[in-house]
């Protein structure tokens, strides 16, 4: 909140830390539950002396979310990630920008098959390599941070590039390995100083595959033609948030997004299954000897069938905590 105008009615703050030592941060929720019920369900609180206006309670957070949409659509300010960002990308723009930026990845990501079958032949074909990848372990023990790391990101580089990499790519280790040096740089100290550093590292690698992909017209398919053709004439509109800087950085969080979620949700997956390795048994195909390579050419259609299956997956979504991914 900003300006210098009526604000809600709440408890008195004190210079400098606000109402920090009023807030009963073990019960905050209780606690801004009693401020409800005495100050209104709108009112102001100060973390520190950083003003926070709170609404409270069902039907204000549906009028102010649906009623005044475009009022509360905003997002917060953060510091250090408008310093990395630069208010570039879909995450971490606002207004306008987010809306065009948003709007194309989604066309963009329905024309390369999200939410088709053609996106689940390219999960496939990526899980083949992974299988393979499995194998070569040949029983030894190891830690699959990186196998489904790797797996994830090629996936998310087979809709963006319109290729996969091998596993030893020189480059695509590279993006990788700056993608996590980055996020682990987000929790440390040493944020504000390195944070933008890396982040630049990331940007220029993504840009390099970009102009390269841009450049190469001659494997263009109608799908990518399309992409461009949009791409292109977006960027003849002085009005428009499109230009090679947004497209990284969107890219970027694709990446970021896409990998630590999923590989994170996959990971407390197999361990579950360790833990309960009957129900491992109970969710392979059968017969248990059936080739991984025939079975996945079916389709996964085929094989959701079988109800361990179906809940296998939905267990790890429901069971995986939301703050697992930063340990």
């Amino acid at each position: 909140m900003s300006g210098s105008g009526k604000l809600p009615p709440g408890p008195v703050a004190f210079p400098i830390i606000g109402n920090t030592l009023q807030l009963n941060m073990k019960n905050f929720a209780q606690h801004v539950e009693k401020l409800s019920a005495k100050y209104g369900p709108i009112f102001t609180i100060y973390l520190g002396s950083e003003r926070v206006v709170v609404l409270y309670g069902h039907e204000i957070v549906k009028e102010a979310l649906i009623g005044l949409g475009n009022e509360f659509s905003g997002r917060g300010s953060i510091p250090i990630f408008e310093k990395c960002a630069k208010g570039r990308g879909i995450i971490f723009s606002n207004g306008e920008q987010w809306k065009q930026l948003r709007q194309f990845a989604l066309t963009t990501l329905r024309n390369f098959g999200m939410g088709k079958k053609s996106i689940e032949e390219r999960i496939q074909e990526e899980t083949h390599f992974l299988v393979e990848r499995l194998r070569n372990t040949q029983g030894r023990p190891f830690d699959p941070t990186l196998f489904l790391t790797h797996t994830i990101s090629n996936v998310i580089c087979s809709i963006v590039f319109g290729d996969r990499f091998d596993y030893e790519d020189k480059k695509f280790v590279t993006l990788i390995s700056l993608v996590q040096e980055n996020d682990k740089l987000q929790r440390s100290p040493w944020t504000a100083v390195c944070s933008g550093v890396y982040s630049r590292w990331v940007t220029c690698c993504v840009e390099e595959y970009i102009s390269e992909h841009l450049n190469i017209s001659y494997s263009f398919t109608v799908k990518n033609q399309r992409c461009h053709q949009i791409f292109f004439q977006e960027q003849k509109n002085v009005q428009s948030e499109f230009n090679v800087e947004s497209l990284a950085r969107s890219t970027i969080e694709l990446f970021v997004a896409g990998t630590g979620t999923t590989s994170i949700t996959l990971k407390y997956g197999l361990l579950i299954l360790l833990k309960y390795p009957e129900i491992e048994g109970r969710s392979l195909p059968s017969p248990h000897t059936q080739n991984v390579r025939s079975w996945g050419g079916r389709g996964v259609r085929n094989a959701w069938t079988s109800k361990w299956i179906q809940t296998s997956p939905l267990q790890s979504l429901e069971r995986t905590m939301p703050g697992l991914a930063w340990q």
